[in-house]
C-alpha cells in the first residue's frame, strides 16, 4: 500500500506516510490531527497494530525500518518521538512526548472545554519533550515512556515499566520506576565494551 492508497481512503485526510513494505493492521489507529501527512513516517517494512497520534499544535512521528508497535500501543505526540530501525514496541506500551495535559487544573479544564467544543487547540504547550528510541530496543508489553527519555540501542524494557530517565545502550531495566536489572549478554558485539 502506498501513501496516495492511505490519503484517498481513511476519511480523504492526511494521513502517514508509508515506505516500501509498511503495513498497517486493521487495528492500527492513525489520528494525525496535526493534519500532514509528513508528521507520521512509517518506515520500510515495519508492522504498525497500534496507535499512532500527532497533536493539533505539533508532533512528528518517526519509525525506521523493520520495527513492530503491537495491537494497544500507543504512540502520542506534540514534540517528537523517534524510533530507530529494528525497534520491537510490544502490545499495550504507552510513548508520550507531553504531559497530554496542562498541570493547573484550569487550563487542563479549558482544554478538555475546546477539546469537546472546537477540537484540539492549537496554541497550547503541554511541556513538550522529544523521546529517542535507538536501534534494535524492545519494550515490553503495558510499558510507559515518558517524556523527554532517551533508550539507547538495543536496551531492553521489561514489560510494566514505567521509564522516567535515559537508559543506556545495551542495558536492560525494569521496575516502575524503571531501574537498571544488568547489561544485556553479547555487550562486546555492540562495541561498548572489551
Amino acid at each position: 500500500m502506498n501513501l496516495d492508497y492511505w490519503t484517498r481512503k481513511i476519511l480523504g485526510k492526511a494521513t502517514c506516510s508509508l515506505s516500501r513494505g509498511a503495513k498497517l493492521s486493521s487495528t492500527a489507529r492513525i489520528r494525525n490531527i496535526r493534519g500532514l501527512t509528513s508528521a507520521i513516517k512509517v518506515g520500510a517494512h515495519s508492522f504498525v497494530a497500534g496507535e499512532l497520534l500527532t497533536f493539533a499544535h505539533g508532533g512528528q512521528i518517526e519509525i525506521g525500518q523493520w520495527c513492530f508497535i503491537g495491537e494497544g500501543a500507543r504512540l502520542w505526540s506534540a514534540s517528537c518521538i523517534r524510533v530507530g530501525d529494528r525497534v520491537l514496541i510490544s502490545h499495550n506500551v504507552n510513548i508520550f512526548d507531553s504531559l497530554t495535559h496542562p498541570l493547573d487544573a484550569r487550563q487542563r479544564h479549558q482544554q478538555f472545554r475546546a477539546i469537546m467544543l472546537q477540537g484540539h487547540p492549537r496554541g497550547i504547550d503541554l511541556g513538550e519533550q522529544p523521546v529517542e528510541i535507538g536501534d534494535d530496543v524492545w519494550i515490553g508489553a503495558n510499558s510507559c515512556i515518558l517524556r523527554g527519555v532517551s533508550i539507547g540501542a538495543a536496551s531492553v524494557v521489561g514489560a510494566a515499566s514505567v521509564v522516567t530517565h535515559n537508559i543506556p545502550a545495551g542495558c536492560i531495566y525494569a521496575g516502575n520506576p524503571a531501574k537498571f536489572v544488568r547489561e544485556v549478554s553479547g555487550k562486546k558485539d555492540l562495541g561498548h565494551g572489551d
